[in-house]
């Protein structure tokens, strides 16, 4: 028998975790199945431009993991039983049960409605191809001089409502942000996107707090009214509930909580990554959700679970950041540099040089799933034979 590898979600971390394994282990010894309720890879840091308009290059994961020894089974998960290391999904066929012995959780996150009322019946997310889609119809059928109020200060409100702005001049585009525009950037970076925005015609309302929304405005906390024929809501992420529902411990948001390897503290045949995973980065402090922080987690996670099944040594390589990559528009952006443990530095790459620079970085998330080895030479390991059918649980 086959050792069993089971990969649940094929957004960044998932596809390069699997396709990574592919290559490490020799496919003789192991069944890779990766499971994804689309047959399309989605470039998530691209929904803002999909929802405005653009069209976006398809990604067929047949293609991607054509003669790789990746199977790709297209379906929902419906149920983990890490008790009895199965995973239940539904598929055209119906219902069918999935047995692993060593499982990649990789299903990420989802819109945060944060509980606002009205949030879910009037509101718009680009969390994903769905929601993205959906909004870029909506935005198409408007008039000049309608309004769209994009609600959450953070990378992705900033992204939404500046390529809004400048893909459609004759709306009213206004940024509601909880603190002050850009709070956690540097002056640099501050002074660039107040700047932009300006230059784009954003109204921020800056120390607001969005607490309902309506079809046609939105109300902040102080009791004023912000018309809006359109609310783009993007406060945060909301951790996929799946895992909470497990046996596996997860901490108060839901996020499975791993060691440095990525290995699920409670069972050790079960690796977590992206979104989905509690790590801890430098200074002691969880990882951010971003794909700056899944796909080094995903290269993680594959080269520790090919070292434990092929007796190899332990990857050792700390998760650290470097800068923050914002787009504000196809002709601008901002680079902000960081700490290791992701606090804002005075560097910062401004303009048409720092939109180029974001544009590279996309292209490179996406080239870096069909090449998980980023292009180094890798030797394909057989598994020692004591691990080849067992489940790691005692390793």
């Amino acid at each position: 028998m086959k050792h069993r590898i089971i990969v649940l979600g094929a957004g960044y971390t998932g596809a390069v975790a699997a396709g990574r394994l592919a290559r490490r282990l020799h496919r003789e010894d192991v069944a890779i199945t990766l499971v994804n309720a689309e047959p399309d890879f989605v470039e998530r840091v691209r929904m803002h431009q999909l929802a405005v308009g653009q069209d976006l290059r398809a990604r067929p994961f047949s293609e991607m993991f054509a003669d790789t020894g990746v199977e790709l089974k297209l379906a929902k998960v419906t149920d983990v039983d890490v008790d009895s290391r199965t995973v239940t999904v539904i598929d055209a066929n119906g219902a069918q049960e999935l047995a692993y012995d060593t499982l990649v959780y990789a299903l990420g996150s989802g819109w945060n409605t944060q509980g606002v009322p009205g949030t879910t019946e009037h509101a718009h997310d680009i969390t994903g191809r769905p929601g993205a889609l959906r909004l870029r119809e909506r935005l198409a059928g408007l008039d000049a001089g309608e309004s769209v109020v994009v609600v959450g200060g953070g990378l992705t409100g900033l992204e939404a409502a500046t390529e809004i702005a400048e893909t459609r001049p004759d709306l009213d585009v206004a940024l509601a942000v909880r603190g002050g525009l850009g709070d956690w950037l540097s002056p640099k970076g501050r002074g660039h996107v107040r700047m932009v925005c300006a230059r784009l015609g954003v109204t921020v309302h800056e120390n607001t707090s969005v607490t309902g929304v309506a079809a046609d405005h939105v109300t902040t906390a102080d009791g004023v009214s912000l018309p809006a024929a359109v609310t783009v809501w993007t406060t945060g992420f909301a951790v996929h509930p799946l895992a909470k529902a497990t046996a596996m411990e997860v901490d108060g948001t839901g996020q499975i909580v791993v060691d440095g390897t990525m290995r699920s503290v409670s069972h050790p045949d079960v690796y977590a990554i992206g979104d989905a995973a509690m790590a801890m980065g430098p200074g002691d402090k969880p990882l951010r959700m971003s794909c700056a922080s899944g796909t080094p987690a995903a290269w993680q996670a594959a080269d520790s679970i090919a070292a434990r099944l092929t007796g190899g040594k332990l990857p050792d390589t700390p998760l650290r950041y470097f800068n923050q990559c914002i787009s504000l528009g196809r002709k601008d952006g901002l680079i902000q540099y960081v700490t290791a443990d992701d606090r804002s530095v005075r560097a910062a790459l401004t303009g048409r040089i720092a939109a180029v620079y974001k544009e590279l970085v996309c292209k490179g998330a996406a080239w870096g799933v069909v090449n998980p080895m980023l292009g180094m030479p890798t030797r394909v390991r057989r598994l020692a034979q004591d691990r080849a059918v067992a489940s790691p649980t005692a390793r």
